[in-house]
């Protein structure tokens, strides 16, 4: 089977099971979203001029997965989403990658006014080969924390796996077309399981374009 948006081709028989480290790069998860227009182009423009700056000497993307449309979060928070996810091969370290990411935000025209707020961009790194970062009990304890918490903090340093990977079908169906052998690190959970745990309702709402 395959599936075409307009900036890469990709085949699920053929998409790599990722697991963690391979050779001498590293695989890592990245999420891409937006939900506002930037100079009057919609959303999903801006994702591909966000896919196309992130290749270079040491960032390689292997896979994206098509584009989905998904309602804001949290709800009513602003216009729908646009969601995807790429999977890259990269020979550099997990807060040079965000540092990466950061900046290909910064010259979309990001600005960081609200935690949840309404974007014209989104890119979170999700995972980092098998690191659990910064350290295995600060991962579980912002992973396991409360909604009602995670409103009200804001992590100071870098959490990796993304502790809300688990959580959000915008998030986990896009993964599991790119990476559905990834497997998180923390817990041994695969990406198909922990799509299969998810609400029907919550992987009903999102609509591919």
């Amino acid at each position: 089977m395959t599936q075409r948006n307009s900036y890469l081709r990709y085949e699920n028989s053929a998409l790599p099971q990722v697991a963690g480290d391979q050779g001498n790069f590293t695989a890592a998860l990245v999420a891409l979203g937006a939900n506002l227009p930037k100079d009057g182009k919609p959303p999903e423009v801006t994702l591909r001029h966000a896919l196309a700056s992130l290749p270079n000497q040491r960032v390689q993307i292997q896979a994206v997965s098509r584009f989905f449309r998904s309602p804001a979060y949290p709800a009513g928070s602003g216009p729908d989403y646009v969601n995807a996810v790429a999977l890259l091969h990269v020979r550099i370290c997990a807060n040079e990658l965000l540092a990466h990411l950061h900046t290909i935000e910064a010259q979309i025209g990001r600005t960081r006014m609200s935690r949840w707020g309404a974007r014209v961009v989104d890119l979170d790194l999700l995972s980092h080969g098998s690191a659990v970062l910064p350290d295995a009990l600060t991962e579980s304890a912002w992973r396991e924390m409360s909604v009602a918490d995670q409103v009200r903090a804001t992590p100071g340093q870098l959490i990796l796996p993304h502790p809300r990977i688990a959580d959000r079908a915008f998030v986990l169906v896009p993964l599991a077309e790119v990476a559905p052998g990834w497997v998180h690190p923390a817990t041994g959970q695969g990406a198909r399981a922990m799509l299969a745990a998810l609400p029907e309702a919550d992987k009903a709402a999102l609509r591919p374009l």
